[in-house]
């Protein structure tokens, strides 16, 4: 396959970008750079009523964070354009008239609630509900009076009725479907803008599309769009159907499956390449046994439309969430620290401007808790107790820990301890620990976690001793002041 193969993505621009259109970016995305081709972002916004500027800035927002950058597009340009169905309006008028001259096309002057009744009339006899082309047979005298009076009408296509329109897909093999189901549908509605199935051919036959890589809720529309090409005498484009993403019950993918825009998975903490990773098996695979690639270059490297499957992706929350957390660990921690940086600012945790001091103490807390998050706003909860003097205690970890008895007496061992120990770090620490365990008559561990929850407030942390280092002496002993006071007082 050489450089000429062009691909692209046409969301429609009434909400933020999913994850199935998300995913057949992807695909496009993965294919064009595999193969030196071309990827085309086209905005379809004749939908008036429901488009928005504000959806059309999320989409490409969405994809700018996965990385899918575009050859052609908004903002990119190209040869091309516009890329915005809105202003292409003169191409559909061009076209469609050359389909009602050529006899391909006709006006229908039926109204919605006429075509609607007679449907219903069909179904109710046994028939296949379709258009009964009446307007197809009205006699010249019918159609001036209908001009005349002014009375709007939409265009529609004159299907085959006999034999097959095959698909040809490159992962299906061929689709048959019987012409004689296949309705005249509308190709101008009485607006006069596009209906889909018409606006597509043509901008993908404008734009010199090679390959329709689509999700496969659209091969339905596929045999209308190939009878559009053909009765315009146009090459038909290689058709790629991918496969439906479901939820983990097989049924639609939805929100509560875990489903979400694209860019609410990095407001959650999400890393891009996780996402690309995850959103890439879902309906490929390059080898069973590999789960994990280097993103993207790994990724495009291997990807073929052959290995595409025929069955359905099931959505796996929780997969992701591991998929996550191996990008995490797989991130130098400085780097992490970056990433996660406007999440602790948001949070109120670190300042807009980090002094080298404050700098280096913070990408020492991360590399502490790396290991242990999965996402990047649970690093924000994760490391919380080291930059904030507000300290909420987990009520069933102060009755399990600091309610045994010997702790009002550890604590303040351990107070005097640290008020003159030198220097304060994780290596002179972990020896006081072994002696006021042995000293008291306890194991190591019977200290560890009490101090622990009395620092930190939770039972869960880094290791104790640096943990309490990254603290430093004058914050570990303020907690553990605190809480011997309140103990002492009868109030935790």
């Amino acid at each position: 396959m050489d450089g000429n193969v062009r691909v692209r993505i046409a969301p429609s621009p009434t909400g933020a970008l999913h994850m199935g259109t998300a995913r057949t970016a992807l695909f496009n995305w993965l294919f064009a750079r595999k193969t030196g081709g071309t990827f085309v972002v086209r905005i379809e916004d004749t939908d008036l009523a429901r488009s928005t500027e504000e959806s059309t800035e999320g989409i490409l927002q969405g994809l700018r964070w996965l990385g899918l950058d575009w050859d052609e597009g908004p903002g990119a340009g190209g040869p091309y354009g516009p890329y915005f169905q809105s202003q292409r309006m003169e191409y559909y008028k061009e076209f469609a008239a050359k389909l009602e001259e050529n006899g391909r096309a006709y006006r229908c002057y039926c109204t919605p609630e006429e075509v609607d009744e007679r449907r219903k009339a069909m179904l109710a006899a046994g028939q296949v509900s379709k258009y009964d082309r009446k307007c197809l047979h009205l006699t010249d005298a019918q159609r001036r009076q209908y001009e005349a009076e002014g009375r709007p009408y939409v265009l529609r296509f004159y299907a085959k009725d006999e034999g097959e329109t095959v698909v040809h897909d490159l992962i299906r093999g061929e689709v048959r479907f019987a012409n004689h189901v296949l309705d005249d549908f509308v190709l101008v509605r009485s607006d006069g803008l596009p209906t889909y199935n018409f606006a597509v051919v043509v901008d993908d036959h404008l734009m010199k599309i090679t390959h329709v890589i689509r999700g496969e809720d659209h091969i339905s529309n596929t045999p209308r769009q190939i009878q559009v090409y053909e009765a315009l005498g146009w090459d038909v484009p290689i058709f790629v159907h991918l496969p439906m993403i479901l939820g983990p019950d097989r049924s639609k993918l939805s929100k509560r499956h875990g489903a979400k825009f694209i860019m609410e998975f990095a407001d959650e903490g999400y890393l891009p390449e996780a996402v690309v990773n995850y959103l890439a098996l879902l309906g490929w695979s390059y080898d069973d046994s590999q789960e994990i690639f280097e993103v993207p270059d790994e990724l495009i490297e291997k990807f073929s439309l052959e290995r595409i499957s025929k069955n359905p992706a099931i959505f796996d929350t929780q997969k992701l969430e591991w998929m996550n957390g191996v990008y995490i660990r797989k991130l130098d921690y400085r780097e992490l620290a970056a990433r996660a940086l406007p999440l602790m600012q948001k949070a109120g945790l670190l300042p807009k401007e980090l002094d080298p001091k404050l700098k280096e103490r913070y990408e020492a807390v991360v590399k502490e808790v790396q290991q242990r998050v999965r996402k990047l706003n649970e690093l924000v909860d994760a490391t919380r107790y080291f930059f904030t003097d507000e300290i909420t205690w987990d009520e069933k970890a102060v009755q399990k820990h600091l309610h045994r008895e010997y702790v009002p007496e550890l604590l303040a061992a351990l107070l005097e301890e640290f008020a003159s120990l030198q220097p304060f770090n994780a290596g002179t620490i972990e020896p006081v620990f072994n002696r006021l365990a042995e000293k008291m008559g306890l194991k190591r561990g019977d200290l560890m976690q009490p101090v622990r929850v009395a620092v930190t407030g939770g039972p869960v942390s880094p290791g104790i001793f640096e943990t309490l280092e990254l603290l430093g002496r004058a914050k570990t002993c303020e907690r553990l002041r605190t809480v011997l006071e309140r103990l002492r007082r009868g109030e935790m």
